[in-house]
Parts: structure tokens; sequence; C-alpha cells
């Protein structure tokens, strides 16, 4: 069943982290940010819904880079209950689809917790200053990925954001499979 995130809170901080990629380097929000803005996405590798969208969201961050909008990916996902998703994992499937980008493994879950986020993929579209200003979709695909003029809603916002430091104030939500929460509390392995 697909899960809805919620609507955007307008100004709201960005949740510090330090967390490490896939190769074990360690990156923090300050690390990420760009002069005029950052983009945190939690996504994962099995989720169809990440799968449908993933070259238009590289192919969007690209963009968004040469604005000065910093992106990161972030992967929150129980990866034994969700071996596709295990760390060693990430490094293929972010070369094969050619991230720009870091991935980075939430291996307690605390910084998907942080930010409130609740679904693969969930945007988080950050302010020069770190306040919240879109939390929407990619664009209009589901599952399946939409025809290849779709509006570029998380391009549209970002680059918004970047020249004005407002998102819109209409956004659709993002739509995606639920994060993977583990039920024991302990860290993965």
């Amino acid at each position: 069943m697909a899960v809805i995130p919620p609507v955007c809170e307008f100004g709201l901080k960005a949740p510090a982290f330090s967390l490490p990629s896939y190769d074990g380097k360690i990156h923090t929000f300050d690390d990420i940010k760009g002069k005029n803005g950052t983009l945190i996405v939690f996504i994962c590798n099995h989720c169809p819904y990440v799968k449908s969208i993933i070259d238009r969201l590289v192919r969007d961050i690209k963009d968004l880079q040469e604005l000065g909008i910093g992106a990161a990916a972030i992967m929150s996902n129980d990866w034994n209950a969700y071996p596709d998703d295990a760390p060693e994992l990430m490094q293929p499937f972010a070369e094969k689809h050619g991230f720009t980008f870091p991935y980075l493994v939430d291996e307690d879950q605390s910084v998907a917790r942080a930010f409130d986020a609740v679904c693969t993929p969930d945007f988080f579209g950050y302010d020069s200053s770190g306040g919240l200003q879109y939390r929407g979709r990619l664009d209009a695909s589901r599952k399946e990925a939409g025809p290849a003029d779709l509006r570029r809603d998380l391009f549209e916002a970002m680059k918004l954001v970047g020249q004005t430091g407002k998102g819109p104030g209409e956004q659709i939500p993002s739509m995606g499979c639920s994060i993977k929460w583990r039920n024991d509390g302990m860290p993965v392995n």
C-alpha cells in the first residue's frame, strides 16, 4: 500500500546528521548544503516507486547542483528484512544510475525519524538557511514512470527556492513505499 507524506511545514529547520556513505565516508548536512539550498531524499534500492523515477531524480539533481543546490540521498530501510537495500548493494545501484551526490546509510534509522520521513521516495527541500520549503513529489509518476514530458515538480520547486528562498505554496505530496522500520530497535548489521 502506498504511503503519502504530510504537507510541507515551511521554515522547519533541517535536523543535523552525520552519516556514512556506502564507502564509509562521513557526511553532515553542512557538508551537503549548497549556497542556494539543499535537497535530502529518502530512497532505497528495492522500492518500485524509486525504481520508476530514479533516472529522472538523478537528472533533476544534476540540474539542481548546477543551480547551487546541494543534495544527498539517504537509505533508512531495515536491510535484514529487505536485503536488496544492504549497504554493499548501494554502491552498484548508485554507479548504475550515475549518482552525482552521496548515498548515505541511516543504520539506526534515527535520521529518518528526525526528518519524519515516511516513504521512499520522500523529498525534503531546504532554503539556503536550512528552512524547509518543499515536501512534494518529483513528478506525477507512480509505480510506473510517467511520460517524458511530465512537469518536473521537484526541479521547478527547488529552482524557485534557490532563486527566492521560498517554495511553492501549492505542493503535491510524494507517494511511495513505507520506510521499512526495524521492530527490535537494534542496529542492522
